[in-house]
C-alpha cells in the first residue's frame, strides 16, 4: 500500500531519495497522481511552512525540504497531463527593478509551489512592464513583488502604479515582502498585502484568492439558470478543496443579479462581495452559496 504520510514525512525531513522512491511505489501502484501530491508533498510542505513560521525551522531546512519536494514532483509531473489535477492559482514573482538581491524571492516561489501554486519566476531586477506582460500571458491570479534594498523600494510603488495604468488593478493581486518592507509601506503605496516571511505570503496569497478558507472553487459546470431568475438547479461535479474529489450531486445557487453576467469569464473571476463563491469542506455532499453578479 502506497505511504503517502510516508512522503510527507520524507518531504519535512528532507530526505530527497525517500521521497523519489516513495512517490515511484506509489505511482507503480496506480495512485492518482493528485493524491500523490495532496496527501504527500504538499501535505509535507504545509507542516514545513508552519514550523518555518514558528521558527522551529530556519531557511537551511526549507530549502533541503523544498528540493525533495521537487524530487518527488518530478517523478509526479509525467502523469499529470493524463490527470485531472488543478493549480490553486498562478503567481508571478520577481526582485524589482534595480535589486538583485533573490535568497528570500526564491524561498517565497519554493514556498507557493510546495502549496499547489504555478509560479513564474521573473528573476531579479524586473521593470514593471516585464511584471504586466507576464501577468497577461500567463493570466496570472497575483504578483509578488520582492526589495532588500530601501533605495529599490521605490520600484514597488512604481510597479503597482503601472500595473493600474495597464488596466490590472483588481484583477491581479499584488503583495510585497523583503527585509525593509512593512505593513504601512504596503497601505501607502497601494499593495493588496504584504507578507513578512515565506511561509506568510503562501498564507496570504490563500486569503486574497479564496477567503478565510483558503481552498479554491473547483467545479466543472457551474450550472446557474440564465441570469435573472432566483435561483437554478443543474447536476454539477464539484470537488472538495484538499482532496480532489470529485463529488457529482446536485446543489443549488441563489444569484442576486445587479448587473449582466460579463462575457466568456467564469465565477471565480466575477468579483464577489468579501467572501468566495463555494465554502465547501471536506465530505460535503452539496453547498449552498450566494452571491452577485457584477
Amino acid at each position: 500500500m502506497a505511504d503517502l504520510q510516508g512522503i510527507a514525512d520524507a518531504v519535512i525531513a528532507g530526505q530527497l531519495e525517500t521521497v523519489t522512491r516513495l512517490a515511484q511505489a506509489a505511482v507503480d501502484e496506480g495512485v492518482a497522481p493528485e493524491q500523490i501530491i495532496d496527501q504527500g508533498l504538499i501535505a509535507g510542505m504545509n507542516v514545513v511552512g508552519a514550523k518555518f513560521k514558528a521558527n522551529e525551522f530556519y531557511v537551511p531546512e526549507v530549502l533541503i525540504a523544498a528540493r525533495a519536494m521537487h524530487g518527488g514532483m518530478d517523478v509526479v509531473k509525467p502523469l499529470l497531463a493524463d490527470s485531472d489535477v488543478t493549480s490553486k492559482g498562478k503567481v508571478i514573482i520577481g526582485t524589482v527593478k534595480g535589486d538583485l538581491h533573490d535568497i528570500g524571492k526564491n524561498l517565497v516561489a519554493m514556498m507557493l509551489e510546495g502549496g499547489g501554486y504555478d509560479v513564474v519566476d521573473l528573476a531579479v531586477d524586473v521593470p514593471p512592464e516585464k511584471y504586466i506582460e507576464a501577468a497577461q500571458v500567463e493570466d496570472a491570479n497575483v504578483i509578488a513583488l520582492s526589495a532588500l534594498l530601501t533605495t529599490t523600494m521605490p520600484g514597488m510603488k512604481d510597479t503597482i502604479d503601472a500595473i493600474a495604468a495597464a488596466g490590472l488593478a483588481g484583477k491581479v493581486k499584488v503583495i510585497i515582502g523583503g527585509a525593509p518592507v512593512t505593513q504601512n509601506y504596503a497601505d501607502e503605496i497601494g499593495a493588496d498585502g504584504y507578507a513578512p516571511d515565506a511561509a506568510s505570503a503562501v498564507d496570504l496569497v490563500a486569503a486574497l484568492l479564496y477567503g478565510a478558507t483558503g481552498a479554491p472553487l473547483r467545479r466543472r459546470d457551474l450550472g446557474i439558470a440564465k441570469a435573472g431568475s432566483g435561483e437554478g438547479k443543474r447536476a454539477c461535479r464539484w470537488r472538495a478543496p484538499n482532496t480532489r474529489r470529485s463529488l457529482p450531486h446536485v446543489f443549488r445557487v441563489e444569484v442576486h443579479v445587479i448587473g449582466t453576467q460579463p462575457a466568456g469569464r467564469s465565477p471565480r473571476r466575477w468579483k464577489k462581495l468579501g467572501r468566495p463563491l463555494c465554502e465547501l469542506q471536506r465530505g460535503d455532499p452539496f453547498c449552498i452559496v450566494a452571491y452577485r453578479v457584477q
